[in-house]
């Protein structure tokens, strides 16, 4: 973390995601989503284990019996309160593209994986978490160039779901779902409102005195540093060892 020695970009982010979980019953994971999913653990530990998390590809911590199918019934039940998209695209009206980018679609000039059940649990799921690390006008885009998930709209479609706001290395905006808009809520340490404005291809609105976002405290990065980076590490081995190194040596 640039200007703060003290923890890094990534441990600033999992404390943000556990803070925002606060108040859920049971939170999911999607696949390589490593920050995520150490942002789950954490505000499960943090809970004394009243939230469930259910991170996917873990052993022991996935408690799904057939995947995708499972999660989308929870979510169709109303059972899942909170989950993470981002998209290799993500415009002002939170829309989110996840099929590719440049030329018309199909022939688009990028591909990426394509948008699974995004659409599906963005309508369902009432915490979503809009989640992209890089924060670059290529990813936050004044439109989108194919809508994989669409942010909320005032059409009368019934949609207990939507987006909470979107999480970048940067910020944190929150989303006005009746005013359809990002709304800038914190400037993460050792960065500022000129670099969010540079970096951002799409209008968002800003408090006249942004806050800067809350570092983690000691006893969050103890916990982060060591019960957090041991289940963390049970399904992302590679992450864990990079960003917990210490841990991970002793485990």
């Amino acid at each position: 973390m640039a200007n703060d020695p003290d923890f890094s970009r990534q441990e600033l982010l999992i404390a943000v995601i556990a803070r925002l979980l606060q108040g859920c019953r049971l939170v999911a994971t999607g696949a390589s989503s490593p920050i995520p999913g150490a942002g789950a653990l954490l505000a499960r530990a943090q809970s004394g284990g009243r939230l469930r998390v259910n991170v996917l590809g873990s052993v022991r911590n996935d408690f799904l019996c057939d995947g995708g199918v499972e999660l989308f019934d929870l979510a169709g039940q109303g059972r899942l309160d909170a989950f993470f998209l981002g998209g290799g695209q993500i415009d002002g009206e939170a829309n989110i593209n996840l099929v590719g980018a440049g030329g018309e679609y199909p022939r688009t000039n990028v591909r990426w994986p394509g948008s699974f059940g995004s659409a599906y649990l963005y309508s369902l799921v009432p915490r979503v978490i809009l989640f992209r690390e890089e924060h670059s006008r290529r990813v936050m885009v004044p439109k989108v160039d194919f809508i994989s998930a669409a942010g909320p709209k005032s059409d009368g479609t019934y949609r207990p779901g939507g987006p909470i706001g979107l999480l970048t290395n940067l910020c944190w905006f929150t989303f006005d779902r009746q005013r359809r808009r990002f709304v800038l809520a914190s400037v993460h340490p050792g960065h500022s409102l000129e670099e969010v404005r540079d970096n951002t291809g799409f209008d968002f609105d800003c408090p006249a005195a942004g806050p800067q976002t809350e570092a983690p405290d000691a006893a969050t990065l103890a916990l982060m540093r060591s019960r957090i980076a041991r289940e963390i590490g049970e399904t992302y081995p590679r992450f864990a060892a990079q960003i917990f190194p210490q841990a991970m040596a002793s485990a």
